[in-house]
């Protein structure tokens, strides 16, 4: 195998219950007071009604803010949009550049607006949204601010990068008491854009919307994309770097997630010895997102380094076991929540291969799917440099040691997923085994990764027992014919018999919930791309529907043949960093 791895008031005997401003009553108290009942269902009616008092539906009183950076961070003292290098501070104030030509919502996220925003869908038909999508409008009280970090990028330091084309609209806290970092993509020039125009195009935001969601759907911690809004504005691009310059269209995503951090946040500054401001960034990152480590604790940096270090390896073991591959895996890239981000030129696999690269630019496939891990590695050790100015003797000793365990963390982590995807209960010494040798056969037959799994996850134990693999099984046919395979098979049976108080159908049942039918294919964003380009945004809304529910077998996704064999075109898919 590749790489390492309510409040509560009494009244009589009747219990209200307070939540956010609307009070439910208690179904059980209800039910003794009969002609109460009949006027109001508690457990249906008033819950309802109360989930859409609490959806707004329109902007006029939702609040977003940035004060919670601003009044503790020093900011660019420079108010100027210039391109420049920073110093001494972790943010600069930027607006967003309108986009000059009219402008379309493309897509949005029920989701993301009703269950983290606090938005009723309808608000989204309303002028106001747009304008906030786009970057026209700014929420009254909140200062937009675009980031200062740093990175290594393909293994070199870069210095200054920054968010070139983002900016962070405002914080949002919802009625959850959840605060969510929302910020556009593609938004304008700021003093990070280096020589770019500070824009994104339509065909990578695209993907940048149906990835993130696509991902969530899957159960892969990352950013969340509220919207998608397109201009006519024309933007150019040499997607390829071939010198072959064309006109595109300028695009915008709303996104949003707990913290945009990322380990560049930290680099840059301990790069330029701004070591006071480095701790500030790190006490509130801790302050913020890592409530289990006490502040006051002499190792809470360590504490923080131990949890990133566990939190990566897992994050790139579930990359791995639904065959995504990031493509820019650059230190910049990588959250310090751990969640997934910046998507750019990303590819989930067609045909199980540890050499794949989904991104075009990256000629030595520094970022095939197969190294992964190993970057993590070499990302959290650049992490771990950020932070040895900080520790004391003893403690970068203890660092070291806690980074020396990131393989085992991460293989450890890499054996029980996959474990999982193939239904195994309980423990085997073999079971590695077992797994890589079926990747083996895999990557010797080159079988689709995603629909192996899954019809494994669909067949009965009879029919592989007999090696009776019906035609509807495509991907195990194409395993099939491997030489090997009734070795692995048998070897396959024998162990599920190993799985106490189990059944078939518990097995297959099991199974499917963890391995996806569909998957953002390249080929199928791709096909959306193509028709968004000649505005047709029906595919785009179709594959935002199916990846919402990636593990159920779905007609109309059956239809458009996105648990089959991917079409003969689907090789000649380039994605770039161009975007």
């Amino acid at each position: 195998m590749s790489g390492c791895w309510a409040i509560l008031w009494w009244f009589s005997s009747l219990t209200l219950v307070y939540h956010s401003g609307c009070y439910l009553i208690d179904t059980i108290a209800a039910n003794s007071f009969g002609h109460l009942y009949n006027y109001i269902n508690a457990s249906t009616l008033d819950q309802d009604y109360c989930e859409k008092k609490l959806k707004l539906t329109t902007l006029d009183e939702w609040k977003l803010s940035t004060e919670v950076f601003t009044a503790t961070l020093p900011i660019d003292h420079i108010q100027e949009n210039y391109v420049r290098e920073v110093q001494e501070c972790i943010f600069s104030v930027g607006y967003p550049t309108p986009f000059k030509s009219r402008v379309l919502l493309v897509a949005v996220s029920e989701e993301v607006l009703e269950k983290i925003l606090d938005l009723d869908m309808s608000a989204s038909s309303s002028d106001d949204f747009l304008q906030l999508v786009s970057g026209t409008k700014i929420i009254f009280g909140s200062l937009p601010l675009t980031h200062r970090y740093g990175g290594h990028q393909f293994g070199s330091w870069a210095g200054q990068l920054g968010d070139g084309r983002a900016h962070l609209i405002g914080v949002y806290t919802n009625r959850f008491g959840s605060r969510w970092e929302l910020q556009l993509k593609g938004s304008g020039k700021t003093p990070y854009s280096r020589r770019g125009d500070g824009r994104a195009v339509l065909r990578s935001s695209i993907r940048e919307f149906l990835g993130s969601e696509a991902m969530h759907y899957l159960g892969i911690p990352t950013s969340r994309a509220a919207s998608l809004v397109v201009s006519d504005d024309n933007i150019w691009r040499d997607q390829f770097y071939n010198g072959n310059i064309k006109k595109e269209r300028g695009a915008i995503v709303l996104r949003v997630a707990k913290s945009w951090f990322r380990i560049g946040s930290l680099e840059i500054l301990a790069q330029s010895g701004e070591l006071d401001l480095l701790r500030m960034l790190l006490d509130m990152v801790i302050k913020e997102h890592f409530p289990k480590i006490n502040i006051n604790d002499s190792n809470k940096y360590l504490a923080f380094f131990s949890q990133v270090v566990s939190e990566t390896a897992h994050l790139i073991g579930l990359w791995m076991s639904v065959g995504f591959a990031h493509g820019v895996c650059n230190t910049d890239n990588f959250s310090l929540l751990s969640i997934t981000i910046d998507y750019g030129p990303f590819g989930f696999m067609d045909s199980y291969n540890p050499d794949f690269v989904p991104n075009t630019s990256d000629d030595e496939g520094r970022y095939k799917i197969g190294n992964q891990a190993n970057v993590g590695m070499f990302n959290l050790n650049k992490l771990l440099k950020a932070l040895n100015p900080l520790f004391s003797p003893r403690q970068k000793q203890l660092a070291s040691q806690i980074l020396e365990e990131y393989p085992q963390q991460y293989y450890k982590g890499f054996v029980e997923l996959f474990k999982t995807k193939l239904g195994l209960l309980g423990e085997n010494e073999d079971d590695d085994y077992l797994i890589a040798f079926l990747l083996k056969l895999m990557e010797d037959t080159r079988a689709d990764f995603t629909m192996t799994f899954r019809q494994l996850s669909e067949i009965s134990e009879d029919k592989l027992k007999d090696l009776n693999i019906p035609k509807e099984f495509w991907a195990l046919q194409d395993i099939a014919k491997h030489k090997n395979f009734s070795t692995w098979i048998a070897m396959y049976l024998l162990r599920l018999k190993g799985n106490v108080g189990d059944s078939d159908s518990e097995r297959r049942k099991r199974m499917s919930s963890v391995n996806p039918r569909y998957v953002l294919r390249n080929w199928m964003a791709e096909s959306a791309v193509q028709k968004a380009e000649i505005n047709d945004f029906s595919e785009v809304r179709f594959l935002q529907r199916v990846l919402q529910h990636p593990f159920l077998v779905q007609t109309l996704a059956e239809r458009a043949g996105y648990a089959q064999h991917p079409p003969a075109w689907a090789e000649d898919v380039k994605v770039s960093c161009s975007s």
